[in-house]
């Protein structure tokens, strides 16, 4: 499938996502039984996931979304901009951001520093994907969707330069096809 200018190919279907998504919202349900829990969405690539996510919790939660960015088109910028911070009432509540990838870990490292100066109860890190050979982040990923490699991935809210977010699963860049053109 053609998105923009690269080629991409089907990784992994609705239904594998949605096996995911269960078994995640089981683990979170099982760890946060009696919590004042506040589920944190990294906008924009989370959203559909956090959806999905947070509608299969039986745990009791607030949603408050949070915006962080380090990428442009397929690679990082280096600079982490944050244009919608944590909300002040997080303090002494358990903190669960839900991420839609975490990769190098330069991102959620200085997410991680923002929200703990709100002085939060817990902080925990629900991820979708995670791709463990990139990772240099110096901290736990306490929820992982998926370990995936580097390729760069889109759909289910992952964008390249904000296309294909809404796309029901997740294509992976096509190198063989892309290197041919």
């Amino acid at each position: 499938m053609l998105i923009k200018d690269k080629e991409f190919k089907k990784f992994i279907g609705a239904d594998e996502l949605a096996h995911i998504v269960e078994r995640l919202a089981g683990e979170i349900d099982r760890d946060y039984a009696g919590s004042d829990l506040v589920v944190c969405p990294m906008l924009t690539g989370a959203y559909l996931f956090a959806a999905d996510l947070t509608r299969r919790l039986t745990v009791p939660c607030r949603l408050s979304f949070v915006r962080y960015s380090s990428y442009s088109g397929l690679g990082s910028t280096g600079r982490v901009d944050c244009t919608l911070p944590f909300p002040h009432d997080v303090e002494g509540r358990d903190v669960l951001i839900v991420e839609d990838v975490v990769d190098s870990g330069l991102t959620m490292r200085q997410v991680l520093a923002d929200v703990r100066a709100l002085h939060p109860r817990s902080v925990r890190i629900c991820t979708l994907f995670f791709k463990p050979h990139a990772f240099r982040g110096g901290y736990e990923v306490d929820y992982v969707g998926r370990e995936i490699g580097d390729d760069f991935i889109v759909g289910y809210g992952l964008d390249y330069d904000e296309h294909g977010r809404t796309l029901p699963e997740v294509l992976v860049i096509d190198n063989a096809t892309d290197s041919q053109q």
